[in-house]
């Protein structure tokens, strides 16, 4: 090696290695602090400047003189590693020697760390994922387990790095890192058809809103809503290289597709010698399992409230805490490109819905609004509660006993403040709202799927199932796989699992028989809680008789044994609710893994059924026994039917005296915002006390020493099914606001004040409390959109039924026009015409109320009372049976039941066939990208043909083939 004139070797070395310190942002995740001492900053440039001269003479440094002339003070005086490392990166280029030489030369102990670091300790290569483990008593078996493992990660061409437990916090846990090198990626892209930029997209964007200034407070700034330029994309091929948009390998994939890369590769390495010896020791799942790993995750790439002291650091997870995970921002639009550059699509694709979904609630909720105020402000106009209330008419009326024994006589006027609640929500704008709700969620259903369409046009998720299918094979499946056969398609050999007709007929049968004894389980408690009303209300009428709250001015009319009743009763069916949730998950997860399903996709549509079959009866079970059972079949005095038998003595519920409405609106509303109030505690409140008990011993660490993986390690796991449980929480809502918004018009309003909160919740706990999922790639919501059109259609029912027998509306629309008394439409007269009357002598004994639960009022001279039905009176030839307006009222229900299904299925399927699924100019732009597609693969052909002759001569042309290293290849589609 030619030598510096005039100096030395080692005093050039010595000159080159006075270094400076830059500010602390260009620290490039390396920091240490600056003494007084410290060179300025620009003798790093004038130490390069002569270094380039000394090689400018003929000087050939090695990679260990290279580094030693740059980062030898590293270990004994203050430095500036951003300099150091972007000067050796720099030379190194210029030099044509590979970066990964220099790595076993630049080390920087844990001292000099930045806690923002996600690099190794060279600070050249990135940090892919995150592996952990402790040493436990099982060592020996786990230590052989790892060594394997990470022997056949090498193999496969990861890089790996090793904090040893003496440098973690907790003085326990390994720490160890993985790189994947370009050449890798490279492979793995080609073999998972990662789409990736080819030539800037020059379709014009047209898709512009009117008047879209107005909605400029809503924005958020242009970069963060387009991290990245709009490009045509085309399936990665490694042998085009030249082909692609490659400005950069180290940034050319995003790190979200590098993480799922790795992921991809963790999940088929084996950890046995052989792997045909034992072909289920493969995948980081089971070694999680297993206790060999504690966790792998991959990295955040900063802290979220604050920038990455590194320069090249995208510090996405700060803009997203700023712009997007913050409650103050929930009036503005979610920045979805950049939720899908960080987490992947298959999250982005679920924020895409939820925001959608929230800013569709809202009409429904102006709609809903609207038809409550119009029931109060019609409050006065309604004749059938001033009748109630009015005390000549109301106030003369007593009504038959509402239980055996416990239950005395009382007067209708006793009911005026429940008539009030139940006429909010039971009036004329109740049909028209339940219509609307019907044409809202098909108009929300179609302009979804045009929004799904535009984004699996922009995340380049077109032909994505078809394309990934076969790459999605679960790891667990393949385990089980021992023969293979011709796929008529692709026309490769695919692993198949080897199973009789036997097998699958007995796991299916297993399967569906837990799923169906579960829901068994499900009624059998809505049975013991409507066992409980029937129990607990005569003894609440006897108590509540003389009870101080009758005495209360502003509430004590109100606290009723039916009111009391219904909400203790709500309130135990929703703890069960919890209870039996809780459980069936577990049970859920453990048929469907027995199934064995063979891809992701597959696995997760059979757990969606089975969990949905469940919650929906679970839910939605006690809203359909008050809308559509209860007091549908009561009897009438002297022949009650009981619930299970006459000496039971559990005599079937009545309807609140204002109506059952009042009731379903009741218990909708528990279970509803009970659900919503649970869960926004456990997905915010519960992780967050989770992190702050396991960081408590880190915060009192410097920052130097509580790095990027330890702090990303002390926070909360995003399981597989982190994402399917959110996804079920909003189905499970928009159920609750179609199946019975009849009966409750402010259910959209409670849930669309819900989802602004929750998004903003599930983006804070996502950004602040969980560590970074793995990317996953998703082209739509998957079995949950036919689960809300299945919703869809049955909402039209149920709504149609709550009108016509769970509502008052069609009796007085019979009695308005063909019962109503002169010639005049008038609703005078009705509540006398909808109650029948009975003898009270003719009361069997053990109906009979008690003489001391009659009121004062009650004498031997009141001899009817009346009930709710339509009977003859006593004396009739047809005594206590139904009239002839009983069977009007029942053919008018009929036929309105007929009527609406019809005028909103018609209208629905209209509406559905009107609007294109596909929108024209995302049509247009895909045909052109495949256009391009093809036209540019031909003229690359062509040029790389032209470049090969020009250079043969008359030589005979032959591939060249680049020296690579190899690497096994980890794809079941290359097995």
């Amino acid at each position: 090696m030619t030598r510096g004139i005039g100096k030395s070797r080692e005093e050039t070395l010595i000159e080159m290695s006075e270094t400076g310190s830059p500010s602390e942002e260009e620290n490039n995740g390396l920091y240490r602090q600056l003494d007084s001492g410290s060179p300025p900053h620009d003798k790093i440039w004038r130490k390069r400047a002569l270094f380039l001269k000394y090689r400018s003479r003929g000087g050939k440094a090695s990679i260990a003189e290279i580094a030693m002339g740059y980062s030898l003070p590293m270990m004994t005086t203050q430095f500036s590693s951003c300099a150091l490392i972007t000067v050796i990166k720099q030379d190194l280029l210029l030099e044509k020697r590979p970066l990964k030489d220099v790595c076993a030369c630049v080390q920087v102990d844990k001292q000099h760390q930045s806690k923002d670091s996600v690099y190794f300790r060279d600070g050249l290569r990135r940090i892919d994922f995150i592996l952990s483990y402790v040493e436990d008593k099982d060592g020996e078996r786990k230590e052989e387990r790892r060594k394997i493992y990470e022997a056949n990660l090498k193999n496969v061409g990861l890089q790996l790095e090793l904090e040893d437990k003496s440098e973690s916090e907790d003085g326990k846990t390994y720490f160890l890192k993985i790189h994947t090198p370009w050449d890798v990626l490279a492979t793995y892209a080609d073999v998972l058809k990662i789409k990736v930029p080819f030539k800037v997209n020059d379709v014009p964007d047209n898709h512009e809103a009117p008047a879209s200034w107005l909605f400029t407070p809503l924005r958020l700034p242009d970069h963060v809503m387009h991290p990245e330029p709009d490009y045509f994309t085309s399936p990665f091929d490694k042998s085009k290289t030249d082909f692609f948009l490659i400005d950069d390998k180290e940034t050319f994939f995003p790190p979200s597709t590098r993480n799922r890369i790795v992921y991809y590769i963790l999940s088929r390495c084996t950890y046995n010698k052989d792997d045909k010896l034992n072909k289920d020791k493969r995948g980081i799942k089971r070694l999680l399992n297993n206790g060999t790993y504690t966790s792998a995750f991959p990295l955040h790439d900063c802290r979220y409230w604050t920038r990455s002291r590194d320069s090249s650091c995208e510090s996405e997870r700060y803009s997203l805490y700023r712009y997007w995970a913050r409650f103050l921002r929930f009036y503005k639009e979610q920045p979805l490109n950049l939720i899908r550059r960080y987490y992947g699509e298959k999250i982005g694709i679920y924020f895409a819905w939820l925001g959608f979904y929230t800013e569709m609630l809202f009409y429904a909720a102006v709609v809903g609004l609207a038809c409550f105020i119009y029931g109060a402000a019609t409050y006065h106009d309604a004749v059938w509660t001033k009748e109630i209330c009015d005390e000549n008419i109301g106030g003369n009326i007593v009504m038959c006993p509402l239980c055996d024994k416990k239950c005395g006589y009382w007067k209708l006027n006793s009911t005026c403040n429940s008539t009030w609640q139940s006429h909010l929500f039971d009036n004329t704008a109740t049909v028209f709202f339940a219509i609307f709700m019907g044409i809202w969620v098909t108009l929300f259903l179609e302009f979804w799927k045009r929004r799904q369409a535009r984004l699996e046009y922009e995340w380049d998720l077109v032909d994505f199932e078809e394309e990934q299918q076969r790459l999605q094979l679960r790891p667990e499946y393949e385990t089980k796989c021992t023969s293979k056969r011709l796929n008529r398609v692709t026309q490769e050999m695919e692993w198949i699992l080897d199973q009789t007709l036997a097998d699958l007929l007995g796991k299916v049968f297993l399967c569906w028989a837990t799923v169906v004894l579960w829901i068994s389980l499900i009624i059998a408690s809505i049975i013991g809680v409507i066992a409980y009303r029937l129990a607990v209300f005569a003894a609440l009428a006897s108590f509540m008789k003389d009870s101080p709250t009758n005495k209360l001015e502003v509430v004590g009319s109100l606290i009723t044994p039916q009111l009391a009743t219904s909400v203790t009763a709500s309130c135990i069916n929703f703890i069960i609710i919890m209870i039996l949730n809780f459980l069936y998950e577990r049970v859920a997860i453990w048929i469907t893994d027995m199934e064995i399903p063979k891809t992701h996709v597959e696995y997760e549509n059979k757990l969606t059924v089975k969990m949905f079959l469940f919650q929906f009866v679970n839910y939605y079970s006690s809203c359909f026994y008050v809308a559509f059972f209860k007091g549908k079949f009561v009897g009438y005095p002297g022949k009650y039917a009981y619930m299970f038998n006459e000496w039971s003595g559990l005599r079937n519920e009545e309807c609140d005296p204002g109506g059952c409405l009042i009731e379903l609106t009741t218990q909708l509303v528990i279970v509803m915002a009970g659900k919503q109030v649970w869960g926004n505690i456990q997905e915010a409140l519960v992780p967050w006390l989770q992190n702050w008990w396991k960081s408590r011993s880190a915060r009192s660490h410097p920052e130097s020493l509580y790095s990027r993986w330890e702090q990303d390690y002390d926070l909360q796991n995003f399981s597989q099914f982190g994402l399917f449980y959110e996804y079920l929480e909003m189905v499970i809502q928009f159920g609750f606001i179609t199946l019975f918004v009849a009966s409750f018009p402010l259910a959209p309003l409670l849930a669309l004040m819900n989802n602004i909160l929750e998004v903003r919740v599930d983006a804070w706990k996502l950004t602040t409390q969980f560590r970074r999922p793995v990317a996953a790639k998703a082209h739509s919501i998957g079995a949950w959109d036919e689960i809300l059109n299945m919703i869809a259609i049955f909402s039209v029912v149920t709504n149609a039924f709550i009108v016509a027998f769970t509502s008052d509306m069609i009796p007085r629309l019979v009695y308005l026009y063909a019962y109503h008394p002169g010639t005049e439409l008038t609703m005078k007269g009705y509540i006398n015409n909808s109650l029948s009357i009975f003898n009270i002598s003719e009361i069997p004994f053990k109906n009979s109320p008690d003489p001391s639960e009659n009121p004062p009022w009650f004498s031997s001279s009141v001899t009817t009372c009346r009930y709710r039905d339509y009977r003859y009176p006593p004396g009739h030839e047809h005594e206590y049976s139904h009239t002839m307006q009983f069977w009007h009222i029942l053919a008018a229900k009929m036929a309105f039941i007929i009527i609406m299904e019809h005028v909103v299925f018609v209208v629905k399927f209209f509406v559905a066939w009107i609007i294109p699924d596909v929108p024209s100019d995302v049509k247009a732009r895909v045909k052109r990208e495949r256009y391009l597609i093809q036209e540019y693969l031909h003229n690359y052909e062509v040029e790389k043909l032209k470049l090969q002759l020009s250079q043969s001569g008359d030589q005979c042309i032959c591939p060249e083939i680049a020296s690579t290293v190899k690497h096994e290849v980890l794809s079941e589609c290359l097995t």
